[in-house]
């Protein structure tokens, strides 16, 4: 009886701990780090053959949960403190960090599973991996914290497009066009500052500086169209129907300012909407690879 009981609680302790990095891993945005993979890798396709290999699938598989295990991972350790203040970690959807070593051993566990990649990759996706864990450790980490930082917050955000450049890369040998990996950049820069609209007020109580909380709720619904806007304007030079679909952003962000929906429910939203602007992109040029 005593060795069921203990098999029971041995079993239950190890379901709470895949729960908590689970709910860590912030499954709603798995795709914002995996879905660049895809779009990457179909856009770098010069054949069907390109489109799934093992190196592909593993970089898929990486960027969807064990890179979310380890970006979120070092956000929940360095913001512990502050976290104290943010409503969001007591209604659900994410977690505080709970200050035991095994998280902080999972979460380092996750950054190093990348490394190998860095022996099947050339010189450009070297680069952009080391560029990737870097920013990941140094948005929440000393000594550089971006995330502290007005502007830099905002700007080191990119690395969430930085998977789907390290895929291109993967598959094609060089570096995605230019306008692709800014646009790509404006982008995330756009989607993490409204996302953090939200934050304003529990930030301003913890005395964190951010973009959003510079600029107040009015003015950062007005900085994230227009960067939203540049993004399109540089996918439009790669071809025009990237730019229309990229558009959608500053629209719905007008459409969400003009509207008065509440941020913190608007703010929900954006994993859906991400993940049809994402599939829209992938099938159009899945159906020109195949079918053109």
């Amino acid at each position: 009886m005593m060795a069921t009981a203990s098999g029971r609680a041995g079993r239950s302790s190890l379901l709470d701990r895949l729960r908590y990095l689970l709910v860590l891993s912030r499954p709603r945005f798995w795709l914002y780090l995996a879905g660049p993979v895809v779009i990457g890798v179909v856009y770098a396709a010069g054949s069907r053959g390109d489109l799934i290999t093992p190196l592909s699938v593993a970089l898929f598989a990486y960027f969807l949960v064990p890179a979310n295990v380890f970006l979120y991972g070092v956000n929940d350790v360095f913001d512990a403190d502050i976290d104290t203040e943010n409503p969001k970690k007591d209604e659900g959807p994410e977690v505080r960090f709970s200050g035991e070593r095994w998280v902080l051993a999972v979460v380092i566990g996750s950054g190093l599973l990348a490394v190998p990649f860095a022996l099947v990759v050339g010189p450009a996706g070297k680069v952009t991996l080391a560029a990737f864990l870097v920013l990941a450790v140094e948005y929440s980490a000393p000594p550089f914290r971006f995330k502290t930082t007005p502007g830099l917050d905002s700007l080191s955000n990119g690395l969430y497009v930085l998977p789907g450049v390290l895929a291109f890369t993967a598959v094609a040998g060089e570096l995605p066009p230019t306008p692709a990996i800014v646009g790509g950049w404006l982008w995330t820069m756009a989607m993490h500052t409204f996302s953090a609209i939200p934050d304003i007020e529990p930030d301003r109580r913890a005395g964190i500086a951010t973009t959003a909380t510079v600029l107040g709720q009015r003015r950062t619904y007005a900085y994230c169209g227009i960067v939203w806007a540049l993004a399109a304007g540089a996918f439009a030079l790669i071809h025009p129907l990237l730019g229309a679909t990229l558009a959608v952003y500053p629209l719905l962000q007008v459409g969400i300012a003009v509207s008065g929906v509440a941020v913190d429910r608007a703010y929900w939203w954006f994993p859906a909407i991400n993940t049809v602007v994402g599939m829209a992109l992938t099938m159009g040029y899945l159906w020109r690879l195949l079918y053109g």
